[in-house]
């Protein structure tokens, strides 16, 4: 016999949404993120934004950047849409998630209209907050998305605004775009980047400054995957790894070059290898290297980071 499932209102567990559901929202993090795409760090809840606060304020792990979270547990309003683009840009956010218990179409039309017509360096995410119950079991939460970015309507106007790809950008576009549905495949990381035509693409490590930054160079005919360490983190994170060399090139299974720039305040740590990129029937074998590697790499280097962190 199924069992019937029914909302529980928000209010009959989080009676307060500042004092209750934003430390909530704290601790749970990661499920967000995985909701919208992101691999978020707290950095602080009722951020002064002015004379104003922020209810929660993060860092996309994989850029850096800050990501502003408001809350409501009610209705979508205008005071907090304006919140969230106030908050936006004074912060200069990479992303904005609204958290509510229901979006009016109005609203969920404008933060749609806002994905389509700000720059893509700044994403807006509307998130329904829903709490499920089945029968007389402990209310489970879900999150539902409402409004995020539509890369494919971005590209488009990016084309219309500034012209059509060159060639090179194109190709890169592509190639990222297949590389991250293959990795995606493998079902081993929850948040992965949209593709855009450039020559890196990144992944979370779960540290922000630190973070993998994979390369495809369609002038040398090269690809590598990339440990980038922010300059703000190299005099921490860089001795750290350094003293681990050898257990990390023992795990990767191969040696890496360390620090090949030496003079740059960034700090990387690579694997490269050359390939014919120009032709894209001839692609599967160096996405195939670096999906494998891109794995291996992120399985060393956040345990390492999970490690550090916990040790102190």
């Amino acid at each position: 016999m199924l069992g019937k499932i029914k909302n529980v209102p928000l209010r009959k567990i989080w009676k307060n949404e500042a004092l209750d559901f934003t430390p909530w929202l704290v601790e749970n993090l990661n499920d967000l993120g995985q909701a919208v795409g992101l691999e978020l760090e707290f950095e602080g809840k009722e951020v002064a934004v002015g004379p104003y606060s922020a209810d929660i304020l993060a860092k996309d792990t994989g850029t850096g950047q800050f990501v502003v979270i408001e809350n409501q547990l009610e209705k979508t309003n205008h005071d907090h849409l304006g919140k969230c683009i106030t908050y936006s840009s004074i912060l200069n956010a990479s992303a904005v998630i609204w958290v509510a218990a229901e979006f009016t179409e109005e609203h969920k039309k404008a933060l749609d209209w806002l994905n389509d017509h700000t720059s893509d360096e700044i994403s807006f995410y509307g998130v329904k907050v829903e709490l499920l119950q089945i029968d007389e079991s402990a209310p489970a939460i879900q999150f539902n998305i409402k409004s995020s970015p539509n890369e494919m309507v971005r590209q488009a106007i990016k084309r219309k605004n500034q012209g059509e790809l060159s060639d090179a950008r194109k190709l890169q576009f592509d190639f990222w775009t297949v590389f991250k549905e293959k990795l995606k495949q493998t079902g081993k990381i929850g948040s992965l980047q949209t593709p855009r035509p450039q020559y890196w693409f990144d992944v979370a490590l779960g540290k922000s400054g630190v973070h993998l930054s994979n390369t495809f160079n369609t002038w040398e005919n090269k690809i590598g995957v990339r440990v980038y360490i922010g300059n703000k983190e190299a005099d921490t994170w860089l001795p750290y790894f350094e003293n681990c060399k050898e257990r990390i090139e023992n795990e990767i299974g191969c040696e890496l070059d360390w620090n090949p720039n030496s003079e740059n305040r960034d700090k990387v740590i690579t694997l490269i290898k050359s390939y014919d990129l120009s032709d894209k029937e001839k692609w599967e074998e160096p996405i195939t290297w670096l999906v494998n590697y891109t794995l291996k790499f992120r399985d060393t280097f956040s345990k390492l980071i999970r490690e550090k962190r916990s040790s102190n």
